[in-house]
């Protein structure tokens, strides 16, 4: 919705769209519904952010309310209290699971995205570095160009080429050989309508694609107008700059104050995050928990009831920076949320308009539609890395408040496949899902522990 508004008056100020209040209450009228209808984060709806935007703001709010409920309460809760959060995490779960699974059947259009789907998901579990995840995008990417470009399938057909028997091994006469140059085999067929691009490029089952001479038309009222590509470079790289000013005075260490600390930390991961909300919450537990700003059982009980809230989930950076800075003695707890909101939200605001203005010209190029595709396939099998990683930390009682496997119990277990198969094949709606799954977690309580 945001980006919407400064579309719009960025429209009507640079002159190139006239004053239109039918327009501006036409846009709020679909858009302000979403701040408090979209739970579970963008990975979970993403069939509504293919149409709308999303208003974060009262979410926020929401969450920053609870930070200052969970600062405030005891060290141990009662043993209902654990169970429900449990099957709250074990709901979240599922749900994230089945948007991974959704979200792989768009990416997925061709044996390469397959792999990378399988290779983002398997190759994020064993490792998460924080130069790790932008590694795996960036080798992606490129593997798409390689495969889109068919450099590697040229080369297998050179070295095919090179193993096949000649005519004068084989025995023939030359009356063979211009023979065979007149009615070639398959072999020969095979090398003269191989694809050279950027004539024709592999559309992945087999057939092949003109995009030299197939001229892209948008239609007027879809195109892209906000900015030109050279304010887009400008954005990009101011962002970068600044990017880089904040992570050398980090690395420096001569700043401790926690305020420039958390900005920096969060400022990273949303520099970094790709892939959705569900990957940002075990980098948050890394930049936040492991510097001993926020008790992990504080992190876990945030991250069990802000999944039956509305907007995404990095909207959880405003509750984990009101607890760091609740934390301290030179911030207020309002201030720590204002910071996490600005740090988490900043970079893909920023990145997201500068290359508003460089889509219309990059989109030209296929090599960089070709490099968007395999980022989205390894993107989507990041999800598949945060459902192991929240699996593994989804289980909290008086024992494991540090948070557990979600299987050392199979009730929970159970819980994880009912909100996936109820959201899969009977169109439970998420928050439905979540809170079934908190009802589920207090069912087992009063069998197993009254």
């Amino acid at each position: 919705m945001l980006s919407s508004m400064f579309s719009e008056f960025t429209n009507i100020f640079s002159g190139r769209k006239p004053w239109d209040a039918n327009a501006l209450r036409d846009m709020l009228k679909r858009n302000w519904r979403l701040g408090i209808t979209s739970f579970g984060g963008p990975a979970v709806h993403f069939q509504i952010f293919h149409r709308l935007f999303v208003d974060n703001l009262p979410a926020a709010i929401a969450t920053y309310g609870l930070s200052l409920g969970i600062a405030n309460i005891d060290e141990r809760l009662p043993a209902p209290v654990y169970a429900l959060l449990t099957g709250l995490n074990a709901a979240t779960v599922g749900i994230v699971a089945l948007a991974a699974v959704q979200l792989s059947q768009k990416a997925i259009t061709d044996k390469l995205t397959r792999i990378l789907v399988f290779l983002g998901g398997t190759t994020g579990i064993l490792y998460s570095a924080l130069w790790y995840f932008p590694v795996l995008l960036v080798i992606a990417g490129a593997s798409a160009i390689i495969w889109d470009y068919r450099w590697v399938h040229r080369l297998v057909s050179i070295v095919r080429q090179r193993g096949e028997p000649t005519a004068h091994d084989s025995g023939h006469d030359s009356g063979a050989v211009e023979l065979t140059e007149a009615s070639p085999g398959p072999a020969a067929r095979r090398v003269r309508h191989a694809p050279t691009f950027p004539q024709e490029i592999s559309a992945g089952d087999g057939t092949t694609l003109d995009v030299e001479n197939e001229e892209r038309t948008v239609p007027a009222l879809r195109e892209m107008r906000v900015f030109s590509w050279k304010f887009g470079v400008m954005v990009i790289a101011a962002f970068f700059v600044s990017f880089i000013i904040v992570m050398v005075l980090r690395g420096l260490g001569n700043i401790n104050r926690r305020g420039f600390n958390l900005f920096a930390n969060l400022y990273l991961a949303g520099t970094i995050i790709f892939g959705g909300g569900p990957v940002v919450i075990p980098l948050l537990r890394e930049y936040i928990v492991t510097e001993g700003w926020v008790s992990t059982r504080d992190f876990l009980l945030g991250l069990a009831i802000i999944q039956t809230f509305p907007g995404p989930n990095f909207n959880f950076a405003v509750y984990l920076g009101s607890l760091a800075a609740a934390s301290s003695r030179d911030l207020p707890s309002a201030a720590g949320a204002v910071i996490g909101y600005i740090a988490i939200f900043t970079p893909g605001l920023v990145l997201q308009t500068g290359f508003m203005g460089l889509w219309k010209t990059l989109r030209r190029y296929r090599w960089f539609t070709s490099c968007l595709r395999g980022i989205n396939a390894s993107a989507v099998g990041l999800v598949y890395t945060a459902v192991y990683r929240l699996w593994e930390i989804g289980y909290i009682d008086e024992a494991y408040q540090s948070g557990s496997s979600l299987g050392r119990e199979p009730w929970w277990v159970v819980v994880t496949t009912t909100s996936f198969v109820g959201g899969m094949w009977f169109k439970l709606p998420a928050p439905a899902a979540i809170l079934l799954g908190g009802v589920m977690g207090m069912i087992r309580f009063g069998v197993v522990k009254a």
